[in-house]
């Protein structure tokens, strides 16, 4: 069955209260969305082991990972940090992060289990783009940490452009563009992507015929270049 932008919202907001529940945190961090017109799906972020990976450049999207570009479902890079004892705080903005906007998370961390931090959201509206951040080595030094995140492809799906209200992997098309900037008719004139593994997003390409065209997005509003988020990190205490 699929699901909707809607109840993956609701899902994520489930999640949140359990997992800021954690007290002695020494970890927190604040997220910027950098973009003018692209929000993001409710956040994961993590702290994990060096061997755990939410996605990795270059490699083929896990089918967890495709959940969550395509429609911002989390729950299974959720289960996946369970398996692997990590640390995690989902939807830390409750709810879409908006462009401008910022959230912040504690993680309350356990020794060498938890040095490494990642990070993931889906961008709307793209049909399989995340922002990301692949296993950052926690500095140990107390101190803050600025970070720049860069959009990816997942690769799982063609960039069509075309809003479809779907989000289900192997479903084309966009879910919704938030923002309400985006036109309607387009026909998609798309091959797969070249690169098929995990990539850096080429941004969204858009046109600028609102009843029409080959793209439901608007050029002049979706798109983006260079970094999509700021990722600031305050460390509070050294491992142990």
């Amino acid at each position: 069955m699929k699901k909707t932008l809607a109840s993956l919202l609701v899902s994520a907001g489930l999640l949140t209260s359990a997992s800021l529940a954690a007290s002695d945190r020494d970890i927190s961090v604040e997220i910027t969305n950098l973009t003018h017109a692209i929000y993001f799906t409710p956040l994961l972020v993590a702290a994990h082991d060096r061997n755990t990976h939410l996605f990795q450049l270059s490699a083929p999207a896990s089918d967890s990972l495709q959940a969550m570009a395509e429609g911002g479902d989390l729950s299974g890079l959720i289960n996946d940090l369970q398996a692997s004892g990590g640390e995690y705080v989902v939807d830390p903005a409750v709810g879409l992060l908006a462009p401008g906007a910022s959230a912040n998370a504690s993680i309350d961390r356990h020794g060498k289990r938890t040095r490494y931090l990642s990070l993931v959201g889906m961008l709307l509206p793209t049909n399989d783009g995340f922002v990301g951040l692949d296993g950052l080595r926690i500095p140990k030094k107390k101190g803050t940490y600025t970070y720049f995140l860069y959009g990816y492809d997942a690769a799982t799906e063609a960039n069509d452009e075309i809003i479809t209200g779907g989000g289900a992997p192997d479903t084309p098309g966009i879910p919704a563009d938030p923002g309400d900037n985006a036109g309607v008719g387009a026909i998609a004139n798309v091959a797969p992507d070249h690169n098929r593994t995990v990539h850096l997003h080429r941004g969204v390409i858009g046109d600028s015929d609102p009843l029409g065209g080959e793209s439901d997005l608007d050029a002049r509003v979706h798109r983006w270049q260079g970094p999509v988020a700021r990722l600031v990190v305050r460390v509070g205490e050294k491992d142990d």
